[in-house]
């Protein structure tokens, strides 16, 4: 597989994009808007100068991974791919429509369609795409050049050639270190970190302790490399709460359930990092 394409170009997106370019891979990017696209491409471009900053990156290396992406706003760009990643929002409504429309311009029937959703039924999103053998979670973690760990998702639908076509992929062309879950929302990583990131918020929320000193404490008192309410903040307040949603409807256990401060600060538009101000501002 050496045409990839992506669905989004967010902070994951851009950073799946920049992966697969990296790894010498033809790649596009679809976004919703023009504005959205340049946007996306700016955060592909300022990740590889940061690397060449570092001295992990040649300028030789940046230009050729940055010709071998293009940014587009046109799905049907994506009709001769050989892998297509869906990053796009933590909505299911809005992969649904995603995977139906992808799914009828794939040209090629052994093409994978998958979805780096952390919490959304990979089952759904087959049943409803046409090619449901060829369709799983590839679940990357932000940021995505630098996390090695990828979470590989098959369905009770998906064939074992393609669980075995992306598990050589990661591991071989990526260069990345996949682990296999069971199609059930949260995977393996989000069962355990959501309900800890929640109960740090309803920790704040009660005022045991300041934003700061929650950190701190799980920072300096169990070598974590960043608290949970920063982590929160990093991942997106947003994305945080859609998790939590999606794994409480589907086990209906109230430490996946998400607290009130958490549905308030998504209300007002404080989602972290990427709006500039959340538990702590940016």
């Amino acid at each position: 597989m050496d045409r990839i394409g992506v669905i989004g170009g967010g902070l994951m997106g851009s950073g799946i994009t920049e992966v697969c370019a990296r790894s010498g891979l033809d790649t596009v990017t679809v976004e919703v808007s023009q504005e959205a696209a340049q946007a996306a491409e700016a955060k592909v471009r300022g990740s590889l100068e940061r690397a060449v900053s570092r001295g992990k990156l040649s300028e030789e290396d940046l230009a050729g991974a940055l010709d071998r992406i293009t940014f587009t706003t046109d799905l049907g760009r994506l009709g001769d791919r050989d892998l297509v990643v869906e990053a796009a929002s933590e909505r299911e409504d809005v992969k649904l429509d995603l995977f139906r429309t992808v799914g009828a311009l794939l040209e090629k029937d052994d093409a994978i369609l998958a979805s780096n959703t952390s919490s959304i039924p990979i089952v759904k999103l087959g049943a409803v795409s046409g090619r449901a053998a060829n369709v799983m979670g590839v679940h990357f973690f932000n940021p995505a050049p630098v996390m090695q760990l990828v979470e590989l998702i098959p369905s009770l639908t998906t064939s074992p050639e393609t669980l075995e076509r992306m598990q050589t992929f990661v591991a071989k062309t990526l260069g990345k270190q996949p682990i296999e879950a069971t199609d059930r929302a949260g995977f393996v990583v989000n069962s355990l970190l959501v309900p800890y990131l929640l109960s740090a918020v309803r920790m704040y929320e009660a005022g045991y302790a300041s934003a700061a000193d929650i950190d701190n404490g799980m920072v300096l008192g169990c070598g974590h490399p960043m608290g949970p309410l920063a982590l929160s903040d990093l991942i997106g307040l947003d994305t945080v709460r859609a998790i939590g949603i999606s794994m409480y409807d589907e086990f209906k256990e109230p430490l996946y359930s998400p607290p009130p401060l958490l549905d308030r600060m998504v209300d007002a538009g404080l989602l972290g990092k990427k709006s500039g101000q959340g538990f702590y501002p940016y």
